[in-house]
């Protein structure tokens, strides 16, 4: 008999608190969501790529369950960490084989915007550039940044990223439009 759903929420406060049966009574509830998340990384990496998705939502689970000072304010909340943490992954991984490789076999990624308004190109970009322009733009602007990896990598709306943030919608549709346009600019000077 299966166990019925769950408050996320709640499931969270729980992890937090340190209860040891919210970890695994929360990993049904968002195995789904960070499955589709983790395809969608992986749908723009070079074909072959050795990380399959469920290997890396596993390893991006455990790591956030784990995470003795996390403090979540929700399933969004979750999901941003996840994208993040995700990212991450990805990043280390491009890292260690381009060093096996010398610089060959760059992962490539797809820059879109998620906005189902914006009718905007896609642009393909190595994910190693991508991941040093975002470093710069947050020399730049911290929150520009953080909008990008909540919009871009977690796939969040506008209402879903100003509630993180603790901004307006409006706030965050400016600052999206002024990083997003900077990363272009940075990763196409950068070839």
């Amino acid at each position: 008999m299966t166990e019925p759903p769950q408050d996320i929420t709640l499931l969270l406060e729980k992890l937090e608190t340190g209860d040891p049966e919210a970890a695994a009574l929360l990993l049904p509830q968002v195995y789904e969501e960070l499955r589709r998340l983790a395809k969608r990384f992986l749908r723009g990496e070079r074909p072959g790529h050795t990380l399959q998705p469920t290997a890396l939502v596993h390893e991006v689970y455990l790591n956030l369950v784990k995470r003795p000072d996390a403090e979540w304010k929700g399933q969004r909340h979750f999901m941003a960490v996840a994208a993040r943490a995700m990212r991450n992954i990805l990043i280390n991984h491009a890292k260690a084989h381009r060093a096996e490789k010398r610089g060959g076999g760059m992962a490539r990624v797809t820059l879109i915007d998620h906005d189902p308004e914006n009718k905007g190109t896609p642009c393909e970009f190595d994910l190693l550039a991508l991941d040093d322009a975002l470093s710069d733009l947050a020399k730049l602007t911290e929150r520009g940044a953080k909008i990008v990896e909540l919009r871009f990598f977690g796939g969040l709306t506008v209402p879903e990223t100003a509630e993180i943030l603790k901004v307006s919608p409006r706030t965050v549709k400016d600052d999206w439009q002024m990083a997003r346009a900077w990363l272009f600019r940075a990763l196409h000077e950068k070839g």
